[in-house]
């Protein structure tokens, strides 16, 4: 090769891609969207949804190329037992795949770290679309914090009737308080049986969610802060971008919206 030549080539302006170049940014705007927490998968979902096709496998690599990491949880073993409550029986027995909204609910308490201390988070999950209808956050995890979960979701869903509501045995769900409001609301309660956490997979898969991908590491600085950020978390990324993989890649908003445009088609046409 002449040396000229050389000289030529590494003088040369270099082609800039637009299509790749718009690619990359949509990748580092769904990995920002998410808090850093989408993988090659979530990411492929999200830019696809925007008319732009990426398989999870370019994804992955373009996350390599662009230094886009992902937070995951470590796997862990869960303990097993078949034992129910002797006056709550386990009525849903794991058939979480259900045909309409407000059909089963599903409810669990998880804690997370805000200031000095613990804070507790109750949250209650329409298994239809995997949507989160109702939540409260408070700092003790007594049946006061749940009755306020499943009174919000009981409001917001418009008081739906034959409702099954599923939870594990903590205290908050068997009390006399929390039993006596379920009567009232004339909701059926559902019971996982003891120490066996896939009873209520769904609700568990939920918290791990918002733990890897929204609450950092370190927890919040105080009550108010992890309030907001758990409630756009709820409201924001997780019902309204976040593609789910049970939804066979829609969001949970957008499940429902179709389920409703659906049955008013249905409706028409009767």
């Amino acid at each position: 090769m002449h040396r000229s030549s050389y000289k030529y080539w590494l003088k040369r302006k270099e082609h800039i891609d637009a299509d790749f170049t718009i690619l990359c940014s949509e990748v580092k705007a769904a990995h920002r969207i998410s808090n850093g927490s989408a993988g090659a998968r979530t990411i492929a979902q999200l830019v696809t949804n925007k008319g732009i096709n990426l398989s999870r496998y370019r994804a992955r690599n373009l996350m390599r190329k662009l230094g886009l990491l992902s937070c995951q949880q470590p796997k862990h073993s869960y303990r097993k037992a078949a034992q129910e409550h002797v006056a709550i029986p386990n009525t849903l027995n794991r058939q979480f795949a259900v045909t309409q909204p407000d059909q089963v609910w599903c409810g669990d308490v998880t804690y997370v770290w805000v200031g000095n201390r613990w804070a507790y988070l109750a949250v209650v999950l329409d298994l239809f679309s995997r949507k989160p209808v109702g939540w409260a956050l408070s700092l003790s995890p007594d049946s006061e914090l749940t009755s306020k979960a499943l009174k919000m979701a009981f409001e917001l869903r418009g008081k739906p009737e034959n409702v099954i509501y599923h939870s594990d045995q903590g205290s908050h769900y068997t009390s006399l308080k929390f039993r006596q409001l379920l009567w009232r609301l004339q909701i059926e309660q559902s019971m996982s049986r003891r120490g066996n956490c896939w009873d209520n997979a769904p609700m568990e898969r939920f918290f791990r969610s918002l733990k890897s991908e929204w609450v950092p590491a370190s927890g919040y600085g105080n009550f108010t802060e992890a309030d907001k950020a758990i409630t756009n978390y709820i409201t924001g990324y997780y019902s309204e971008t976040r593609p789910h993989q049970y939804n066979g890649g829609l969001t949970p908003n957008e499940s429902e919206r179709l389920y409703w445009n659906d049955s008013k088609t249905v409706a028409n046409i009767t």
